[in-house]
């Protein structure tokens, strides 16, 4: 069941001394690894300096919109400078001023068995020496294909692509031309990637930046798009009975990750699967963040509700670009060239990202993964929650395997529009105050948190020390 803790309370914090150890597996070849070093949380902040990353943050801006390559990134939701970064390994990264910081994004999900593995290094390094691009098969693909056909319970068929966003935009185009219908229903706060259709009530860097949906969409790119809250079946009951014969698929995050950590409500999942399969619709999972995060075969699996297609990424690309899109076979046979639906890519199945995505998926078949996963989510996002209540904030949130959220309103957060709700200012605060103590969170209340496999319990307690500290302080 997923987890979700709520309320307020008023208390005082517990004083904690606290020492950030650099550590990693034993598998570690790396001479970084090969040191361990302690540091004081006191000392960790009087040392505190971005300099650098400020320096190089204004070259950027003359160089790049907003000096980042992503929004997100740029800090505009919770102030201050920007971080640039140098290294990571494990659980930890370190930026251009020297500063170390346990890391709770692991870019953005792909993470799972810790930054720059060893193991996926070293295959890469072989892979490498046959050539980094084919732009023809290669025979890894049909390897990781069989990996992610035999874990996910949808996949009969998969093809690989480049990122999210291009799996959410072929598998959009799939649903239509199988249904020959082009309405589509996504929930508001859900993100699906940054192509036109999707741009709609969107969540993630969009909610962060307060920005409209997007200028630049027309308005007959949305116009078949149409948007319920996450969590009611009522509206979405209510859709179907005004668009009878016309909705193509209903396309959501079945654990939403982009405003913030959203579980489903008990039985959400089972009505949408019942109304799609009523109104001759496609059920659609974009299990790009949850996907092998949530247990081997992502949300539908944890779950127990098995879609008609399935979106895929970061995970399955261990750290490099890729995407996927997958799902029944008589569905998928209408992917060129197999059917008449059309879509490609250059460095679609390129043999590096196969590469990483194998030997991590690996990784995570071992016996424990997903329990250890799911021990140290439970301890950092209680110990956060406790933390809070006992400084007085209103907060919440909740977790599911190594995928966790917290929102400073009173709660509980079941929709996008319960998650607005949320003290922004309060959680830029706090954000802050936690890089100053060496961790790093996604620098948005709108985003979900990760864990990894090579996180340590001297990394939860360190964290959940740090945010006593920060959270009294606020």
């Amino acid at each position: 069941m997923a987890a979700t803790i709520t309320g307020v309370g008023v208390g005082l914090g517990l004083s904690c001394s606290s020492k950030l150890t650099n550590r990693f597996s034993s598998s570690a070849g790396s001479s970084r690894c090969s040191v361990k070093m302690s540091v004081s949380v006191e000392e960790q902040k009087k040392n505190f300096t971005l300099k650098k990353s400020e320096e190089a943050f204004n070259v950027a801006k003359e160089l790049m919109p907003g000096g980042v390559n992503s929004p997100v990134r740029a800090f505009k939701s919770v102030g201050g400078q920007p971080i640039v970064f140098d290294s990571v390994k494990g659980s930890h990264m370190w930026d251009i001023d020297g500063n170390e910081y346990i890391d709770y994004v692991g870019s953005w999900g792909p993470a799972i068995i810790g930054h720059a593995d060893d193991q996926v290094l070293a295959a890469l390094g072989e892979t490498m020496k046959k050539g980094t691009s084919f732009g023809a098969p290669c025979l890894l693909e049909n390897v990781l294909a069989e990996m992610v056909i035999s874990a996910v319970p949808s996949i009969e068929m998969v093809r690989f692509v480049n990122s999210g966003t291009e799996a959410c935009m072929g598998v959009l185009r799939l649903a239509r031309a199988f249904t020959g219908r082009e309405r589509i229903i996504k929930f508001e706060g859900c993100y699906h990637g940054h192509a036109d259709p999707f741009l709609v009530k969107a969540g993630s860097g969009v909610a962060t930046l307060g920005l409209p949906d997007s200028p630049g969409v027309p308005k007959g790119a949305t116009y078949e798009t149409l948007t319920a809250p996450f969590n009611d079946v009522s509206a979405l009951e209510n859709l179907f009975e005004n668009n009878k014969g016309e909705i193509a698929a209903i396309i959501l995050e079945p654990v939403v990750g982009n405003s913030g950590f959203i579980a489903p409500k008990p039985d959400f999942l089972n009505a949408i699967r019942r109304i799609t399969k009523e109104n001759g619709a496609l059920l659609i999972f974009d299990e790009v963040m949850t996907g092998f995060r949530l247990a081997y075969g992502g949300a539908q699996e944890y779950f127990g509700v098995t879609p008609d297609l399935t979106t895929l990424g970061k995970i399955i690309g261990g750290g490099l670009p890729v995407g996927a899109y997958g799902g029944r076979r008589d569905i998928m046979e209408m992917v060129a060239p197999a059917g008449p639906m059309y879509q490609a890519g250059t460095l679609s199945g390129n043999p590096l990202a196969m590469t990483a995505g194998i030997h991590t998926l690996k990784r995570l078949k071992e016996p424990g993964t997903y329990e250890y996963l799911n021990k140290i989510t439970v301890e950092l996002t209680q110990g956060i929650i406790d933390a809070g209540k006992k400084a007085g904030h209103a907060i919440c949130g909740g977790y599911i395997s190594g995928m966790f959220g917290f929102f400073f309103t009173e709660g509980p957060v079941y929709n996008f529009e319960d998650a607005k709700k949320s003290d922004t200012t309060k959680f830029a605060r706090f954000y802050r105050g936690m890089l100053e103590e060496g961790v790093y969170f996604a620098p948005s209340q709108f985003e979900a948190g990760f864990t990894s496999l090579a996180h340590s319990s001297d990394d939860i307690q360190h964290t959940i020390a740090a945010a006593e500290k920060v959270l009294r302080q606020i």
